[in-house]
């Protein structure tokens, strides 16, 4: 296995080794965005209706109410002053995307989530919605039937919820009503902004357009944008020109990198990760409390009260020594992880390894805990 090309990940107590190509292509449309060509967030604020009785409870959310009786007055129905508390509606967002060049009349994806009291969104209806910009303007209208991803069982005495059936979505659930103004055809320059920004992987970008249109078209100002001048490529339109160049492959750099999530266990190390050369011991101590409490009754017809004994039993153990692992310096990935390994240690003691090394100074690569 190549060792400057591997991809480790320790996720709950798993190893797993991912080997790719060293010089590794990326076409461009991968790494950068191109200036305008972008999203819009959507959001608004509507009601569910059909619940099977998971809804919220209009005593603890009366803006389901309001909602509620001004939908019904729109349609004609009068329902001021009556008692009207079911529990089969829900006041809820809707979000969306508005994805870049959307015309009239398509659709997009929304998601629905709960506001209110309600347990289950599952089999419900989003009656008609608006979505609004950030400006305030309706661009989509959204309706349909709500797909949750969760469930919820409740009896008595327990209740069971799995996954999340407070949210859901309705695939092609909003129907674009307005478009956004954006000329692509008037720009003479497009900016093309990395994801990740870097020196090394915009220089590329620069290089690799240049050499597609044999002339010198683009710039890089900064590691995170590089300029397209269209008037020097000599396409017919802007969109001729982007579908030229967003295909033209190149090796992307990163920085080496270790990230930490301390909740799961999980580490990643980049693979141009180094370490200088360092020595690694590992041991701990187990601590362990056990409550065994004995119930203490009289003897049959004899005077006397039941009581509880308690019963502990505490140990307090060192764990078997792993010795100590030696890293040479410039050690690679590879290296790193077999150094690692030598001590059998578990993925969460790893965590405290690595930020001992980067604590001696020992660890040449960006530490990122999250």
């Amino acid at each position: 296995m190549n060792r400057a090309s591997c991809l480790v990940l320790f996720l709950t107590g798993l190893f797993v080794c991912v080997a790719a190509t060293a010089s590794a292509s990326v076409r461009l449309k991968d790494l950068v965005e191109f200036d305008g060509v972008r999203g819009n967030d959507l959001l608004g604020y509507g009601l569910v209706v059909g619940l099977n009785g998971t809804g919220d409870s209009l005593r603890n959310a009366p803006f389901t109410e309001d909602m509620m009786s001004n939908i019904l007055e729109r349609l004609g129905v009068n329902v001021t002053g009556e008692q009207f508390r079911p529990r089969n509606v829900a006041a809820v967002i809707v979000t969306a995307t508005l994805p870049p060049f959307a015309r009239s009349g398509g659709r997009v994806d929304v998601t629905v989530s709960a506001i209110g009291d309600a347990t289950s969104l599952l089999g419900g209806t989003l009656v008609m919605t608006p979505l609004n910009g950030a400006d305030g303007t309706i661009y989509a209208v959204a309706q349909g039937t709500i797909i949750a991803g969760g469930a919820s069982v409740e009896g008595q005495g327990a209740r069971e919820v799995r996954g999340v059936p407070t949210s859901g979505t309705i695939p092609m659930g909003a129907r674009v009503e307005r478009e956004v103004d954006f000329e692509l055809s008037e720009l003479s320059r497009i900016r093309l902004a990395l994801r990740v920004p870097d020196f090394t992987t915009a220089a590329q970008i620069e290089h690799g357009i240049n050499t597609a249109f044999g002339k010198r078209v683009a710039l890089m100002t900064d590691p995170g944008t590089v300029v397209l001048d269209m008037g020097a490529t000599g396409m017919s339109s802007v969109a001729h020109a982007l579908a030229r160049i967003e295909n033209i492959t190149v090796t992307p750099q990163t920085r080496a990198r270790v990230v930490v999530d301390q909740r799961s266990g999980t580490i990643v190390l980049g693979e141009d990760v180094r370490i200088s050369r360092v020595a690694v011991a590992q041991g701990g101590l187990t601590l362990r409390v056990e409550e065994t409490p004995l119930v203490v009754q009289p003897n049959p017809f004899t005077e006397g009260e039941t009581v509880v004994v308690p019963r502990t039993r505490a140990e307090m153990e060192d764990n078997p020594p792993v010795g100590l692992a030696e890293l040479r310096g410039g050690t690679s990935l590879s290296e790193i992880v077999a150094g690692l390994n030598a001590l059998g240690v578990a993925p969460r003691d790893m965590i405290d390894i690595l930020n001992s090394i980067n604590a001696a100074g020992a660890l040449h690569a960006e530490l990122i805990v999250r």
